[in-house]
């Protein structure tokens, strides 16, 4: 007789997403965005937290503010491209002037603050799934 036993399945893990902003408050909106999604969101407020995350976490993506308390995310976006080339960056920036040079130093989205959230989702579906 073949015995049968159930096996019981453990939730799906959810993929890292960090976000590197100085604003509580968008982190508060990002959860609310993706609360439902398959991500999970990790946060720091500065470059110097998100270099540290990095060299021990490999997150999906970055989300990435411009300014921040030590230094513009424009500049790190380089950084990032050169010593993690398969990362995903989304930059978010209240200056759109900022679009432009975002996606030359290779962000892969650019949202300007404030975005719709049927927009933001749209983007992030779209760039990592």
């Amino acid at each position: 007789m073949a015995k049968t036993t159930k096996q019981k399945q453990e939730p799906k893990k959810k993929e890292k997403i960090l976000v590197v902003d100085d604003d509580g408050e968008m982190g508060l909106v990002l959860e609310m965005i993706l609360q439902d999604s398959r991500f999970e969101l990790d946060y720091v407020n500065n470059l110097s937290l998100a270099d540290e995350y990095l060299k021990k976490q490999q997150p999906l993506a970055v989300i990435l503010d411009n300014k921040l308390p030590d230094g513009y995310g424009l500049d790190f976006i380089v950084y990032l491209k050169e010593k993690y080339p398969s990362l995903k960056i989304i930059m978010i920036s209240g200056f759109g002037l900022a679009r432009d040079a975002a996606l030359e130093n290779g962000a892969d989205l650019f949202f300007e603050k404030p975005f719709s959230l049927d927009e933001f989702n749209e983007g992030i579906n779209s760039l990592l799934h």
